[in-house]
């Protein structure tokens, strides 16, 4: 007898199922309004330096402004320096438009910012790039923030995929509550930008504990027919929260109070955990069987499923748990030690970074669109709704790899033609950036399904922190790639593009997913051929149909 079985005795598919996806949602909401914060937490408004005696309410058109600070090839003032002697100015058009001080003779001597920068705070009344000065030689700093938080999202993926694999999933996401409710408050406690970073790094740590843990227990309560609709439900609050942060960053406009807004929401998600259950599957691997039998019946009841105390006996659990019971800890060493779930696990290593690298690549990157910081953020947001629904469909139609592969070359598609794309044709390079985010997103909801699949139950929790692991080493490299303008304006774009084509090439090497059940051991991943996972789907299909 396998899990499958007990599952269809207390329903695969219920009320049961519909209150922990419910739960669960919470996870899901917080995350992208923490991992997509530094738009508006490290948002960079307009700046000059700051100049002793200068007017009040000056314009970027001020005569004034002309005499103290230099102008860009562009013709805009220079944010960053300033004339050690002011300039007499002879007409209003001194240096034109198309002239930089380069272009004269007689250079003027320029310096940087002596004494700070004056901001517009018309947008935003504080960002961490307004209190702790990170523009110009230190805008580095701005950017490497995004970099340690994923690389602390990096470090998490691996704890929690082992502890939870190990200790249960219920007792991590706890951990990830408690952990990510007290660093939050820290980080927005912060008095200097070392602290910042190191609070913030640690909050991404603990938020990994949601990335690794809630899909799988989502997914291990769920029958094989319905683990498509769950998942891509349970995705769509990820869209729900990218838009409500547009939202909450739109009413709340200082960064303190911001992380806060993002950050409180988990004190209520520590009393949910109250009422989830923990994953039967994991427990009988880990021998477990009365726990199992308490969760198994509390579905059953639910579910109106006619399971009495003696419904479930203890000889059937106990078979099961002989079957799939864990005989040694699992370790990341066991993702290698066998072909196929090698094969496995590099694969899904490289579809990850190049997931992670081009979707964080296209969310944190939102200028140049014509919109507003907001109304960008708003527009990714409800693309992602339509992404949903395609996912949906072509997962259940064409196949969880051909629709990896297929979103991830869509990403590409969309990055590649933009690069063909004038700064003139503005309306085109936002409907290609929409058009990119959008499949960036469809990959991603993929992602999750697929590899939740592909990974044994003694094993999940731990393949899902390797492959997280490599995804927020690609999140973390995708801010310090748009510093790449610097060298070439289309690079960053030209990286992300090239990686994320990488990806959708070796998401064709996968085995096929759809209608196969979740594997239970290492035995079961070393069994499954790409020829009988074919010949599985077909009576499966019969069956539901």
């Amino acid at each position: 007898m396998r899990f499958e079985e007990l599952l269809d005795q207390v329903g695969g598919f219920g009320p049961f199922q519909l209150w922990n996806v419910a739960l669960l949602a919470l996870p899901r909401v917080l995350l992208p309004m923490h991992f997509l914060l530094p738009i508006f937490l490290a948002a960079v408004p307009a700046h000059r330096c700051a100049l002793p005696g200068a007017p009040a309410n000056l314009s970027p058109q001020d005569a004034w402004l002309e005499a103290h600070l230099p102008r860009e090839p562009d013709g805009t003032l220079s944010s960053c320096l300033y004339f050690t002697h002011s300039q007499a100015l002879p007409n209003t058009t001194f240096w034109g438009a198309g002239q930089s001080p380069e272009q004269m003779e007689g250079e003027p001597s320029t310096a940087p910012c002596p004494q700070g920068w004056d901001y517009d705070r018309s947008e935003f009344s504080s960002t961490i790039a307004t209190e702790w000065d990170l523009v110009c030689e230190q805008k580095g700093l701005n950017k490497a923030t995004s970099t340690f938080f994923f690389a602390g999202v990096l470090v998490g993926a691996v704890a929690f995929g082992y502890l939870s694999d190990r200790f249960g999933r219920r007792r991590l996401l706890l951990v990830a509550y408690v952990s990510s409710l007290g660093l939050g408050l820290a980080s927005a406690a912060s008095v200097s930008y070392i602290m910042f970073v190191i609070t913030r790094t640690l909050t991404g740590t603990a938020l990994a504990g949601f990335t690794i843990i809630v899909m799988p227990l989502e997914m291990e309560w769920l029958d094989v027919g319905h683990r498509t609709v769950a998942g891509v439900l349970s995705g769509t609050f990820w869209t729900v929260g990218v838009m409500l942060l547009a939202l909450v960053g739109y009413l709340i406009r200082d960064w303190r109070w911001l992380l806060l807004a993002v950050t409180l929401p988990c004190a209520p998600g520590i009393l949910s955990l109250w009422w989830v259950p923990e994953s039967a599957r994991w427990l009988l691997t880990q021998g477990r069987v009365e726990e199992a039998h308490r969760y198994l019946l509390r579905c059953a009841r639910l579910n109106g499923r006619p399971v009495g105390e003696d419904g479930l006996s203890q000889e059937a659990l106990n078979k099961v748990a002989a079957q799939e019971r864990v005989v040694q800890r699992p370790s990341y060493l066991d993702l290698f030690r066998t072909p196929r779930l090698r094969h496995i696990s590099l694969c899904c290593m490289v579809v990850w970074f190049g997931v992670n690298f081009s979707y964080y690549g296209l969310s944190l990157d939102i200028s140049g669109l014509g919109l507003n910081v907001y109304q960008t953020q708003l527009l990714f947001g409800a693309v992602e709704l339509p992404s949903k629904l395609l996912v949906y469909l072509l997962v259940r139609h064409a196949g969880r790899r051909l629709t990896q592969a297929g979103t991830l070359l869509g990403t590409a598609l969309a990055l590649g033609i933009s690069l063909l794309v004038t700064s003139e044709m503005g309306a085109w390079s936002t409907a290609l950036a929409v058009i990119g985010k959008g499949f960036s997103e469809a990959a991603f909801t993929t992602a999750y399904l697929f590899t939740s699949e592909l990974y044994p139950t003694v094993l999940r929790q731990t393949g899902m922190g390797l492959t997280s692991l490599v995804g927020r080493l690609g999140g973390s490299l995708a801010p310090l790639a748009a510093l790449l303008d610097g060298i070439w304006l289309s690079l960053p774009k030209l990286a992300y593009g090239g990686i994320v084509l990488l990806a959708a090439c070796t998401a064709l090497l996968l085995p096929e997913t759809r209608q196969a059940q979740l594997p239970e051991t290492i035995q079961d991943v070393e069994r499954s051929a790409p020829s009988r996972l074919q010949e599985e789907e077909m009576p499966m299909k019969q069956v539901q149909d």
